[in-house]
């Protein structure tokens, strides 16, 4: 007998405990987005600003922007975010909501005026941001039946078969955040053209807990339930280099380009790779295996970014901007001092993502001291074998209201995408659960002239 409950123990552990949390293909594609997340300004015409500039967070897509600046100012941000998620698992939905609130913006721009009446270069900026790249505080649950049982007994022992599933239970519940730190210097020259280079840092940090719980029969009241924990605490730091242009075609006209290098990151990692608990109501026997926590230490480079922007201005009355952002997610690439210990990560990196582009709308009207805003976005997944669906998608509108000596804007984001997540990556006759995420997020700033 216990031979049996050591083999049910066994086969239990392999089939609960292959990559309920994130995987490193996974992480790989999470670190290397950047959301749109800064001023309530940029965040209204949903960060279309790279042909624009003179915000701060303008200065993150195109350093260049910077130069646009009249005056020296600060700006400061708070946003509240709400994500509901509802998870649909073998027809069964489950709806959580999250509610979270941040400093998601903070920095300033130094402006200096050129006196030099022989120089074709006019003023010169110098300015720092903090930002919020990435936001992982998520929590959501699944509950559903996969008809899939989770042990056979061996042929030759009968004793009990628990071949009925009475039904799955998923908790996933994740938090942490991506911080960027931006320095940027940019120049005018001639009035016509902005030129500009920032240097960032990323502070990342993120952990996830998974919950997965396993309910079986075997047709004569006897049932055996089993539960797995896994717990994932992924940190580090990593930098990247931008480059920037705006050119003034004409006094209406402007266009803009930037490159974004790799963010090249030193990851850390602690990982639980299984607490699991096994109970057989026949025997009234709970057998238990823990891991442990295991350490481990990594490289992981994201892609670059290339950024095409053109605006026209209405004199001053009123603007639009389109930016594009080109990323070709299957240059992601994981590596260990040098080692090919992630070989087959890096494979699935080329074989299973693609290029993508963002699309990014946004305009701005003024009426004396107010101003009203509005903008789309759009992010195709960077999944080859995704649905239309788990693009990102969303709107964003604003307003902002000038005084002596600053301004205050606000402005209102929603975003809709679906996502598939599998519990048993090692069966191909299981579904994922598929996730249906809405996303609302409202931004607040006080800008102040310095």
């Amino acid at each position: 007998m216990k031979k049996l409950f050591l083999a049910a123990m066994l086969f239990s552990i392999t089939y609960m405990s292959n990559a309920q949390t994130l995987g490193y293909n996974d992480i790989g594609v999470l670190f290397s987005k950047e959301t749109i997340n800064g001023t309530a300004r940029y965040n209204a015409m949903s960060g279309a600003f790279g042909a624009l500039g003179g915000d701060l967070s303008a200065i993150e897509t195109n350093p260049a922007g910077a130069a646009v600046f009249l005056n020296s100012e600060f700006a400061i941000s708070l946003n509240f975010n709400n994500t509901d998620t509802n998870v649909n698992y073998y027809g069964n939905n489950e709806f959580s909501e999250n509610d979270i609130t941040n400093l998601s913006q903070v920095g300033g721009v130094f402006v200096f005026k050129s006196y030099s009446k022989n120089s074709d270069w006019g003023k010169v900026a110098i300015g720092f941001n903090y930002s919020i790249a990435n936001d992982f505080e998520t929590q959501w649950f699944a509950n559903g039946n996969n008809n899939y049982p989770t042990w056979i007994n061996d042929d030759n022992d009968e004793t009990i078969q628990y071949l009925g599933s009475d039904g799955q239970y998923f908790e996933n519940f994740s938090k942490g955040k991506n911080d960027k730190y931006t320095f940027t210097f940019a120049s005018e020259l001639d009035n016509k053209l902005y030129l500009g280079a920032s240097f960032s840092t990323y502070d990342i940090n993120n952990s996830q807990r998974v919950l997965l719980e396993e309910y079986n029969t075997d047709g004569n009241e006897n049932y055996l339930d089993a539960s797995l924990i896994q717990e994932l605490h992924t940190y580090g730091e990593g930098f990247s280099f931008n480059f920037g242009v705006i050119a003034k075609a004409t006094d209406d006209l402007r266009l803009g380009l930037a490159y974004q290098s790799p963010v090249w990151y030193n990851l850390s990692e602690d990982y639980l790779d299984s607490d699991l608990e096994i109970y057989y109501s026949n025997t009234d026997q709970l057998i238990t295996d823990y891991s442990g926590y295991n350490a481990f230490d990594y490289r992981l480079k994201t892609p670059s970014k290339l950024t095409g922007s053109f605006a026209y201005i209405f004199d001053k009355k009123g603007l639009i901007s389109i930016d594009y952002i080109y990323k070709n997610y299957s240059n992601i690439k994981l590596n260990m001092n040098g080692y090919n210990e992630f070989t087959e990560e890096n494979k699935v990196f080329d074989t299973d993502l693609e290029a993508v582009g963002e699309l990014r709308m946004g305009t701005e009207w003024r009426f004396d001291r107010f101003s009203v805003r509005g903008g789309y976005h759009f992010e195709k997944s960077p999944y080859k074998n995704a649905l239309d669906s788990d693009a990102v998608e969303g709107f964003s509108l604003g307003a902002g209201f000038a005084f002596r000596g600053g301004k205050i804007d606000a402005s209102y984001q929603k975003d809709n995408n679906t996502a598939p997540y599998n519990f048993y990556p090692q069966y191909e006759n299981i579904n994922a659960a598929e996730l249906d995420i809405d996303t609302s997020k409202f931004t607040i700033t006080l800008v102040l002239n310095i």
